[in-house]
């Protein structure tokens, strides 16, 4: 790990490089159109497909990115330990049937509660777990599986897979059968589950399923050279235990991440904050510290894949006409 090799496509953060993920920004939800042409002044471009976060950080960042063991990681940024069993996660997921397919629909805090899930776990350890070496663990809105041995299970999480039609996601091959197995045997289990039954009289989704994902172990840690990190998202807070870089909390504002390290960060504000103005005041802020020195460069890395790297020097750009991707969907 100490000599672990950068990615030839990102750029290492300099001093006073931010790295910023922030909520969705197309489609008219930036109103404020003086923040709608000061975007526009700097390079701006969309990613064909949106990847994750931590995908697209240390693509920035030009740090390795994890290919194996990623919900081991996930679990290590939940709890701060290294996990030291092998581990996949079991996301709730509602596998909406349709023709001739079904579409994956990940269910998240909005979609389903703590309540809700932890009785589904429960009851998912006591008739599963018993003498097969698995084991459920829910935390918050994530499940995981624990197993005696290795799984195949699939490569992109939940979230990664949400609104399209699962399968392409999935492992083949002769590998694939343990993971077809135990997901029929989940599913077989939550089908009539109490807790779905009174979901569908409510007019919601079932938990019909768990989106297994991610399996390996935790990689060993180590040290490699990256900016203090802002976030509650646990894989990528995992990844920064992983590189024993300084982990805090999504402090609230980016004023608060700018005064807290004066040599650049990464910072991710909450996704699921869909307030617009809590967009509007974050680009506000970045705008600020970018003018009065605080900030030199910042890379912007929003959900829906727009990517903006922004200078100060970018506003006398006034040539520039405003992004066609900031106006409203017609």
């Amino acid at each position: 790990m100490q000599n672990e090799q950068r990615t030839g496509q990102g750029v290492a953060a300099g001093k006073s490089h931010a790295v910023i993920v922030l909520p969705d920004v197309g489609g008219g939800r930036l109103v404020n159109a003086g923040l709608r042409r000061w975007l526009s002044r700097s390079p701006v471009r969309l990613a064909n497909v949106p990847h994750e976060p931590l995908a697209r950080i240390v693509e920035v960042l030009g740090l390795a990115y994890p290919q194996r063991g990623r919900a081991a990681l996930r679990l290590w940024g939940h709890t701060g330990n290294r996990p030291t069993t092998w581990i996949a996660g079991a996301d709730p997921v509602y596998l909406e049937p349709r023709l001739n397919h079904v579409h994956l629909h990940a269910l998240i805090d909005s979609d389903v509660t703590r309540a809700e899930l932890r009785r589904l776990f429960d009851h998912l350890q006591a008739t599963l777990a018993n003498d097969a070496g698995l084991g459920f663990l829910r935390i918050g809105c994530y499940g995981y599986v624990t197993s005696s041995s290795p799984l195949a299970t699939a490569a992109a999480s939940a979230a990664e897979v949400n609104g399209q039609m699962p399968n392409e996601f999935m492992p083949s091959g002769d590998e694939a059968a343990s993971y077809r197995n135990l997901r029929s045997e989940i599913e077989m289990a939550l089908h009539d589950h109490d807790v779905n039954q009174q979901r569908m009289v409510n007019g919601q989704p079932p938990v019909n399923s768990l989106w297994l994902w991610g399996g390996g172990v935790a990689p060993e840690q180590g040290r490699v050279s990256c900016p203090p990190l802002f976030a509650n998202d646990p894989l990528v807070r995992g990844f920064w235990h992983r590189v024993s870089g300084r982990v805090e909390s999504w402090t609230g504002t980016i004023g608060a991440c700018v005064e807290a390290s004066d040599a650049g960060f990464v910072a991710m504000a909450p996704a699921a904050d869909t307030d617009p103005r809590a967009l509007e005041r974050c680009l506000v802020e970045i705008r600020e510290a970018l003018a009065n020195g605080r900030l030199d460069r910042v890379t912007l890395l929003f959900a829906d894949g727009l990517c903006a790297d922004v200078r100060h020097s970018d506003r006398l750009r006034f040539w520039r006409r405003e992004h066609a991707y900031f106006g409203a969907p017609t």
